[in-house]
């Protein structure tokens, strides 16, 4: 065989082992797809599932509302005020003047948005996430932070709504920065003759200060989640719940009014 030749046959049976090889390597790669798995053996990276354009907007407009913020304990309670329209790179979002007390990380918060994937963050006035939180049920999200733990975010109306057996006890109304100006009880008894329609039993202790007496409540109730001290004129005072041993008078004002549990 002349060298011409065998530099022809070698080129012929070359082509040929890389058809077989190539034919080989792309068999491994379907086999590998076939299999969930990356021609190196590594699983594909996983991507998620975002959700469609659609279904965030759905979860966007369900978040618009009134909403508790808590501790997994419940012991401490602020609430959220969601709203539509647009501030610092998300929407609007009102919190309760009380709640940077309970959780500080909540003071710089001015805004929420919900990402791609469901996941609901609150935002400060950059733009950037305080806390990020995830739906675990319809009307329920939880997160986590190292210094405050675990919070709970639920719509006010599904919040466990306080009973006239859970309040009745020992309290005091303080002024301010805490000073308390009077002590009373409240008891899951009908009030006596004189007290208001439908209220329940209130007694003031000796030493109230006349700031108090002059509303003189003579009787209390619970109503839509707030608690309400009554006095014989038809006047009330409107309690909210910051955590479930302190309630703060509302509207707020520069000299709050604070029920405490002794």
């Amino acid at each position: 065989m002349t060298r011409r030749r065998e530099r022809a046959s070698f080129s012929r049976m070359s082509a040929g082992k890389f058809a077989i090889f190539a034919m080989f390597a792309a068999s491994l790669c379907g086999a590998a797809l076939a299999q969930g798995t990356q021609p190196d053996g590594n699983p594909p990276q996983d991507l998620g599932n975002p959700q469609p354009q659609s279904s965030k907007d759905d979860a966007a407009t369900a978040m618009v509302g009134a909403w508790e913020f808590s501790n997994a304990d419940r012991d401490k309670t602020c609430h959220f005020t969601f709203r539509a329209e647009a501030a610092s790179n998300g929407r609007r979002l009102d919190i309760d003047k009380n709640c940077p007390n309970l959780f500080p990380s909540t003071k710089n918060i001015a805004a929420w948005a919900i990402d791609n994937y469901g996941d609901l963050h609150l935002l400060d006035a950059q733009g950037e996430a305080v806390i990020d939180l995830t739906q675990v049920e319809g009307g329920m999200y939880d997160g986590f932070s190292p210094e405050e733990g675990r919070y709970i975010l639920q719509t006010a109306a599904a919040a466990p709504v306080r009973t006239t057996t859970d309040m009745a006890g020992d309290w005091a109304i303080a002024r301010g920065a805490g000073k308390t100006i009077c002590t009373l009880t409240l008891a899951n008894s009908p009030a006596g003759p004189g007290a208001a329609a439908d209220a329940l039993t209130l007694k003031l202790k000796p030493g109230c200060d006349p700031f108090v007496m002059r509303f003189n409540p003579t009787g209390w109730r619970m109503q839509e989640g707030e608690l309400m001290l009554l006095s014989a004129r038809g006047q009330s005072w409107q309690f909210e719940e910051n955590d479930s041993n302190t309630w703060q008078r509302v509207p707020e004002s520069s000299d709050p009014i604070l029920l405490v549990r002794q």
